[in-house]
């Protein structure tokens, strides 16, 4: 899933939180915050690319025009740069460290930031579900 869809489901989930009273900061910092975290968890992907490859390509790409990371996204890593399993790894590492941080620091942060990347990795596993069946018969997505 690219970042349009998670920034625009985290703002969601954002809007979302002010509405139930969840209440940290200003409502628009709560959203902005969201937004941010469901978007900014996918920045693992390029330390899972440089692992896999052994080069940092796909951030020099990125780095080169950052234009590039709100367009096309298909075109930022190569098919054996980033596979499935070890982003959703990734990504449940990131929570598990991320949300017991932010709760120590502000109850209602860390509900925030547990809501918000639940989504960002339930909405990752819905979209894998979806295309396992052509990851598996080797099939473009």
């Amino acid at each position: 899933m690219y970042s349009r869809a998670h920034g625009a489901i985290s703002l969601m989930i954002g809007v979302g939180l002010v509405v139930a009273g969840v209440e940290w900061t200003h409502p628009l910092v709560v959203v902005g915050y969201a937004t941010a975290v469901g978007v900014g968890i996918d920045f693992d992907h390029f330390a899972i690319a440089r692992y896999n490859t052994g080069e940092w390509r796909a951030l020099r790409y990125v780095l080169s025009n950052p234009r590039r990371a709100l367009g096309d996204q298909s075109t930022i890593f190569e098919t054996d740069d980033l596979g499935p399993f070890e982003r959703l790894l990734s990504h449940t590492v990131i929570v598990g460290v991320a949300v017991p941080v932010t709760w120590l620091f502000d109850p209602a942060l860390g509900l925030i930031t547990a809501v918000t990347l639940y989504g960002h990795v339930l909405t990752d596993l819905v979209a894998d579900v979806r295309t396992f069946d052509a990851h598996e018969r080797g099939e473009p997505l």
